[in-house]
Order: structure tokens, then sequence, then C-alpha cells
């Protein structure tokens, strides 16, 4: 009994190193995304949501389209942007997949999460065009972190310490003299607000969830599990740290803008 329940414990904090980032950053995302939009309405009207939504729901959609297609799903119906409806819906994606297919209910869960991926790659592209020399600093910063191979407090502050600088490099003042990085910042400002996950994005990806622990759990149980490096789980965390927080930042930067407009409309 004892040897079933260390089995689940183990898939279950396994399943956790492999979702739990992601997870937690969109839990964060979407408290301030949704925050943001409340106070835009209320200064705005209920149509405030189209300032961003214009280009970042098509980013939105666009990601759950792309990554369902890569799991082998069909999409059945798409709608890059609309005028929010009765529910508050500016956009959908709707797809269907064999359940028997272990690879395409996985995929679930990667279709529910992808606007926070496809946000991201989008922004960082944007950042690469716009200012070449703060994208080279992001990239040289996450490659230095990616030699981390154990985690404790002094790994994690200096994850954090690192994180921050490549932050501030974004803001530095020499940025601002540059045109093109007032573009990067309103379109990465429209996408981030709409990078979060909606419940539709969230009972998807749970499906996909399940499915993930339990392929966790037949690999611990044929000892697979034994081959894989725990110096290469903890790369892919620092590496989806350093994205995610870009993503993140943006996010509070929209949720400042509309706390800002919501008291002066006060």
């Amino acid at each position: 009994m004892n040897g079933i329940i260390n089995l689940i414990l183990k898939t279950f904090i396994e399943t956790l190193y492999l979702t739990g980032i992601i997870i937690l950053a969109g839990f964060i995302l979407g408290f301030l995304r949704n925050t943001a939009i409340a106070n835009f309405q209320r200064s705005f009207g209920m149509k405030a949501v189209m300032i961003t939504g214009f280009l970042g729901v098509p980013v939105h959609e666009l990601s759950h389209a792309i990554i369902a297609v890569l799991f082998g799903h069909k999409v059945t119906n798409i709608k890059l942007l609309q005028n929010p409806d009765e529910k508050g819906v500016l956009g959908y994606v709707n797809h269907t997949y064999n359940p028997s297919s272990v690879y395409q209910r996985i995929g679930n869960f990667f279709i529910g999460v992808a606007p926070i991926f496809g946000g991201i790659t989008v922004i960082m592209l944007l950042l690469k065009v716009t200012t070449p020399a703060v994208f080279n600093n992001f990239m040289v910063t996450l490659k230095q972190n990616l030699n981390i191979t154990t985690l404790d407090n002094g790994s994690i502050h200096n994850i954090l310490i690192s994180n921050w600088s490549v932050i501030k490099n974004i803001f530095n003042g020499e940025n601002f003299k540059n045109p093109y990085f007032y573009l990067f910042l309103f379109i990465a400002i429209c996408i981030s607000s709409h990078i979060s996950l909606s419940k539709a994005d969230i009972n998807g990806a749970w499906v996909g969830l399940v499915s993930i622990f339990l392929l966790i759990l037949v690999i611990n149980m044929v000892g697979l599990s034994s081959y894989i490096s725990a110096s290469i789980i903890i790369k892919y965390n620092v590496l989806m740290t350093g994205f995610l927080s870009v993503a993140v930042v943006f996010s509070c930067i929209t949720f400042l803008i509309s706390l800002v407009f919501r008291v002066l409309k006060a």
C-alpha cells in the first residue's frame, strides 16, 4: 500500500515539476488580465477591451489553432476577433480530437496554455526586431542561467537577480530614444493583455493535465523515470521562468495602466 502511495506522490511531484510553473504563471496572468479588463471597462465602457483586443485576441486564438494542429486535432471553427458577446468572448477556436489517442489527449494541455507561449514568442520576436541589443542580452542571461544544475537558495537568488536585470535592461533610458521601442511597448501590452487563459482554456488544459499525470505514472511504473536527469528538469524550469517573467511583467504594466485610469475616472 505504501508503495502505491509513494508512486502516486512521486508522479504528482514530477507532474508539478513539468507543469507547475506554467500553471502558476497562468493564474497570475489571469488575475492581472481580468482585473485590468474590469478596470478599463469601468473607465471607458464595455468595448474598451477592443483597444488591446484587436491585436492581442488574434495572437491568442492563433496560438490555440497552431498547437491544435501540431497535436493532430481537427480545427472545426475559428474566430480570430469579434465584438464581445454576452459572455465577453472575443474569439474562439473549436477543435475535435480522438479520445483514444494519448498524444492528442496530452495535446489538450498544451492547446489550453498555448496563448501564453504564443504571446511570449511574438513579444520576443518584436524585441529582437526593435531592440536587438536588449534581446541579445536576454538570451545571454538565459544561457548563463541554464548552467545551473542544482536548485538552492543561492541559485534561485541568482536567477531572480539576473531576470530582474533583464527587465531593467528592457526599460533602459536609451531604449526610450528609439521610436520603434514605443511600437514594441504598445504591441507587447496589447498581447500581454490577452495572454492569459479563459475558463474554456483551463477546462481543456485540465483534460490534458490528467493525461500527462497518467503518462508519467506509467513511466514510473515501468521504471523509465530513472533515465530522466534531474538537471534537465531544472534547466527546463529555469528556461520557463525566464520567458514567463517577461509575460508577467508586461501584464503588470497593463494592470497598472488600468489602475491609473480607474483612479482618474473615479
